[in-house]
């Protein structure tokens, strides 16, 4: 049974309203909390209690079947802080008395290195479409774009012809919590973007109206989905067999970033991180790249 065949607690529908309205958080953020919570309240119904009578002992043996169900520790660790933020809600809301997830440990994550790709992986990525046609020529400028920024995916879909200026050679971004940042786009982007919306544009277009700076055919926005297929596709025109994801591109404008000697803060502002600490993880690929070079060059590697 999924989770769309439960009617969620009022309790869960109230928390979901309250962050949204708060946090202005993403619809993928707030179907995780929906989707932890719904597993929790199912559990606590097998067993005859609602989810907001859930105890410290219930969360342990909630956690303990799905470790035992093959869950790994990420999964744990974000279900866990869904469970934290919804009861810390309920205590100031009044409805219970105390904090179950107060004594119940996070498991140890280590922290996984982004997938990136090497500079001339990102060359051959870039040069991939065919930009004799305006298909071909919106993806270009759309690589472009997200390589010389280093934005989200859901924010280069979402783009309009507002937030460029291209004289100045900067975007304005509002990315996650309706946080807005100005991002640098390089002469290279520039010039893929004014070469696209000199003719190219239109012409995909055919008459069409859309302030998407990058439409579909059918002058829609194009889906996250949509444009990460455009991405596996040009890699394997581009001969690169590593695992891929919608998030490359942006790991690879950090990790390059980091590796050509950019301040961690300035990373930290073009991504649009809320948390230095977030950034940090791009000084550990800074790292083993360093360690993998030692140990290729150095005599005694």
């Amino acid at each position: 049974m999924g989770d769309d065949a439960v009617e969620a607690d009022p309790a869960i529908t109230r928390f979901l309203d309250l962050v949204w309205m708060e946090r202005g958080l993403a619809a993928n953020t707030l179907a995780a909390y929906r989707a932890d919570l719904i597993a929790l309240q199912r559990w606590q119904q097998a067993r005859g209690r609602g989810i907001a009578d859930t105890a410290r002992a219930d969360l342990l043996d909630f956690v303990a079947a799905r470790a035992a169900a093959g869950a790994r520790p990420r999964t744990t660790a974000r279900q866990l802080s869904s469970f934290r933020r919804f009861f810390r809600q309920l205590i100031r809301d009044g409805a219970v008395a105390t904090d179950p997830t107060v004594e119940v440990a996070m498991p140890k994550l280590g922290r996984p290195l982004p997938k990136s790709l090497t500079e001339d992986e990102v060359e051959r990525l870039l040069q991939a479409p065919s930009v004799d046609e305006p298909l071909g020529l919106r993806d270009r400028a759309m690589l472009e774009v997200l390589y010389a920024t280093g934005v989200r995916v859901t924010e280069l879909v979402t783009l309009k012809h507002a937030q460029v200026n291209a004289n100045q050679g900067v975007i304005r971004v509002t990315g996650k919590g309706n946080r807005e940042r100005l991002v640098p786009l390089g002469a290279e982007a520039v010039q893929w973007l004014e070469r696209f919306a000199a003719g190219p544009r239109a012409a995909l277009l055919e008459g069409r109206s859309t302030d998407y700076l990058f439409p579909t055919r059918r002058a829609e926005c194009m889906t996250r989905q949509s444009f990460w297929h455009i991405i596996k596709r040009y890699a394997l025109v581009a001969g690169i067999r590593k695992p891929l994801s919608p998030h490359t591109l942006r790991h690879a404008f950090a990790t390059h970033l980091i590796n050509h000697g950019a301040d961690l803060r300035v990373v930290q502002m073009l991504l649009g991180h809320s948390d230095l600490s977030t950034t940090q993880i791009y000084t550990h690929v800074a790292r083993e790249r360093l360690k993998d070079l030692h140990a290729r060059h150095h005599p005694r590697g």
